[in-house]
């Protein structure tokens, strides 16, 4: 079954929603100390979402190590790095999520991807060396580490992740948000100081971010792909994100006035590319049964 025009409008949203996330949040990094601003991000989440969702009883415990590693730690570390670069580079950088996840798949799950995602991840990885390389970032070394360190650090809670008994998206998030802003609040505290000051000093662009980051990316972004995740195979939905790099460096070129260098530029693509060998997957043969329909994609 195909996408229905609302679907497809749906993963638009999530990749624009999602993509202009590092967007909005590099303008309020200028005022914010980077981890109290995921802080608050995740407050406002978990605000949000903690109403329509029960407490996963016996789950609750493994959310809260789940939340330190994907949020607390993630978030710590991507936003960190992000302070000291362009919104666009550390978007594509980034991108080194989905091959993380792969290799640590055969680590710890002891799975065998094929030679196509062999292929995908040394793209990836080859393409942010590329952009690693770039000149204008030769000081920033320890940022595109804090930001690898940050994709590495997701791609781990999403093993876990996929580790719990069945459990809802919309419940992992919620409580995962419930867990990470006391724990995001207590790195902050140990990590970055003026936290009053910064607080009492934003004005309402800097709270607006805020409200973006915790209701729109992650609130309904979150939502609507989970719906999309329940309804289609990955391999048709997959697609979207790979516009989510797409929509940050555009939004950054247009928003926040960043530039773009060829290194940069073809460095990005050999990342998308990579990433794409590895999410889009080519659907199995249709196999004609008696009597009955096609075989349905896998």
């Amino acid at each position: 079954m195909g996408l229905r025009p609302v679907d497809f409008a749906m993963g638009m949203a999530v990749a624009l929603t999602w993509g202009m996330g590092f967007v909005v949040a590099k303008a309020a990094i200028g005022h914010f100390p980077p981890i109290l601003l995921m802080a608050l991000r995740f407050a406002v989440t978990a605000l949000v979402l903690v109403w329509f969702v029960k407490p996963p009883r016996g789950l609750l415990a493994r959310l809260f190590g789940i939340a330190m590693i994907s949020a607390a730690i993630q978030y710590s570390l991507t936003f960190t790095g992000l302070k000291s670069l362009d919104a666009s580079v550390a978007a594509l950088v980034v991108q080194l999520e989905v091959p993380f996840l792969v290799l640590l798949g055969v680590v710890l799950l002891k799975e065998r991807p094929g030679l196509r995602k062999w292929l995908g991840i040394a793209l990836a990885f080859l393409g942010v060396a590329l952009i690693a390389g770039e000149p204008r970032l030769g000081n920033a070394w320890a940022a595109l580490l804090l930001v690898v360190g940050g994709a590495f650090a997701w791609a781990l809670g999403q093993v876990l992740i996929r580790a719990l008994p069945r459990i809802d998206g919309l419940t992992v998030t919620a409580w995962i948000a419930v867990f990470a802003t006391p724990q995001l609040l207590v790195m902050s505290l140990l990590f970055e100081d003026d936290h009053l000051a910064a607080v009492r000093s934003a004005g309402w662009v800097v709270w607006a971010a805020v409200i973006y980051l915790g209701v729109v990316m992650t609130a309904l972004g979150y939502s609507l792909w989970y719906s999309l995740v329940r309804r289609h195979p990955i391999s048709l939905i997959a697609p979207f994100l790979l516009l989510l790099p797409v929509f940050s460096v555009l939004g950054g070129v247009l928003f926040l006035g960043e530039a773009l260098t060829w290194q940069t530029l073809l460095g990005g693509a050999i990342v998308i590319a990579g990433v794409a060998v590895i999410l889009v997957e080519r659907p199995p043969p249709a196999i004609a049964v008696a009597g009955g329909e096609p075989g349905a994609q896998a």
